[in-house]
């Protein structure tokens, strides 16, 4: 979990030379993404919003609902289905949450997120999550995954602005006491990248989750990386 990786690595993208003040080793915290980021759930978000939608009338594709992953769930169905009316969405958000949490066992961690987090606790680094997520759907999957005690702080999109509002990383700054300088965030989607971006934060873009590599680097973050195992090399080196 300690190996290096390098810039010549073809897992891993530096899109110009970090600055001093973008060097991972002097970040003591580590704010992440959840979906796609941490957890294995793209695939089941995505069919449990066509079940959804389906249920009550409405279509969409496979990458339209991959582009609204990381809003809120309410922004997303409204992007998603801009004519369904006040009732519908509601309705469309039931039904979504419903199936979601019945399947939800089919959510792991990726391979080796787990140890990286386990790995980055031990070297003192501080943990924190800004999810898209309810608040009661962040609980039910840090309880399921056992992950809660790794984390000084989570928060959602329910108790904080929606990405791309960087609201949620201001919050966890505030209480964890750190400084934008100090802080590095991960995430899979656009929006997570246009957040870190508009608080100048550090952040690192990884390819594995909803958007596109070529979606990803348009959004200039400070490092790319292919895999969860490129992540866990980057960031415990």
């Amino acid at each position: 979990m300690t190996a290096s990786l390098t810039t010549d690595t073809p897992e891993l993208t530096q899109h110009s030379q970090p600055a001093d003040e973008h060097r991972l080793s002097d970040k003591t915290l580590v704010i992440f993404d959840w979906d796609g980021t941490l957890m294995d759930s793209i695939g089941l978000i995505v069919d449990s919003m066509h079940v959804a939608g389906e249920a009550h009338g409405f279509e969409t594709t496979d990458k339209a609902v991959k582009d609204i992953i990381g809003l809120s769930l309410m922004n997303g169905i409204e992007i998603l289905y801009p004519y369904a009316d006040e009732s519908q969405t509601l309705a469309i958000q039931q039904t979504y949450a419903e199936y979601y949490i019945a399947n939800s066992h089919c959510t792991p961690l990726f391979e080796p997120i787990e140890d990286m987090l386990q790995t980055l606790q031990e070297q003192g680094k501080k943990l924190a999550v800004a999810t898209g997520k309810k608040r009661k759907g962040l609980d039910r999957v840090l309880d399921a995954s056992d992950s809660r005690d790794y984390f000084v702080m989570t928060r959602c999109a329910d108790e904080s602005g929606s990405k791309p509002d960087p609201q949620m990383l201001t919050d966890i700054l505030d209480y964890t006491q750190q400084q934008i300088s100090d802080a590095v965030f991960i995430g899979d989607s656009i929006y997570d990248i246009q957040m870190a971006t508009k608080l100048g934060m550090t952040s690192i873009a990884v390819n594995y989750g909803t958007a596109t590599s070529a979606e990803l680097a348009e959004q200039n973050p400070t490092y790319q990386v292919d895999t969860p195992q490129a992540l866990a090399k980057l960031l415990c080196a």
